[in-house]
């Protein structure tokens, strides 16, 4: 019986491969056919397995993103709700300021409550009215002596008035009328103040609306 002969890797000629013994050619065969499917896969599945998980990240942010929009979305009309009633709040507010029509009354009754409690005015100057989105402000230089009580009084007054009157002050210096070194400031003393103050009172509706144009064609004018 005949034993195969033993084949030995060493005597290989690599540089006559088709002189090989067939077996051994078959076994080669296999073996580069094995490397080529290794390789391929590190090159080609490696490379996807990167890319798959760089697309699930961005499905990771993609939901993310999608979520927090939905949940803006279910809160968007609650939201338009509240922002219907602060407006409409903001609008009854308003009413409660004098009218165009009211304002000169409302400059006169001011006059009238400082000379009530014993101001005296040496200055009632209104100024020009200034619009603004919702309302318009009335400035009022004066210049006014009277004494802390009067002064507390005038303030009281001005806040009984029928409408509702707000007064801000602007650059108002307090300071007595005839100041001496030794002096001393009581309650009777005669006091100067001097300053602006401003009024307001809301605009009605032809006065809001065009104001609210202005104020868009002033916006386009400033996007050209």
């Amino acid at each position: 019986m005949s034993q195969k002969k033993k084949i030995n890797l060493s005597e290989l000629d690599f540089n006559n491969m088709g002189g090989w013994p067939r077996e051994v050619q078959l076994g080669f065969c296999a073996m580069l056919a094995v490397l080529i499917v290794i390789i391929a896969w590190f090159v080609m599945v490696s490379g996807k397995r990167d890319e798959l998980k760089s697309l699930e990240m961005q499905e990771t942010d993609l939901r993310s993103e999608f979520e927090t929009k939905q949940g803006r979305a279910a809160n968007l009309e609650p939201l338009k709700q509240q922002l219907a009633q602060m407006e409409q709040q903001l609008q009854q507010m308003l009413r409660q300021l004098p009218s165009k029509t009211e304002m000169p009354d409302l400059i006169v009754d001011i006059s009238q409550t400082a000379l009530a409690t014993g101001i005296q005015n040496d200055l009632f100057q209104p100024g020009a009215e200034v619009k603004q989105a919702f309302y318009a402000e009335k400035p009022i230089v004066l210049r006014m002596v009277g004494t802390y009580h009067q002064f507390g009084a005038f303030v009281s007054g001005v806040a009984s008035l029928p409408r509702v009157v707000i007064m801000t002050m602007h650059d108002i210096s307090l300071k007595p009328k005839n100041p001496s070194p030794n002096a001393r400031i009581g309650a009777n003393s005669a006091l100067e103040l001097a300053g602006t103050v401003k009024t307001y009172r809301y605009l009605d509706d032809e006065e809001a609306a065009a104001q609210a144009a202005n104020s868009e064609a002033a916006k386009k004018e400033e996007g050209k």
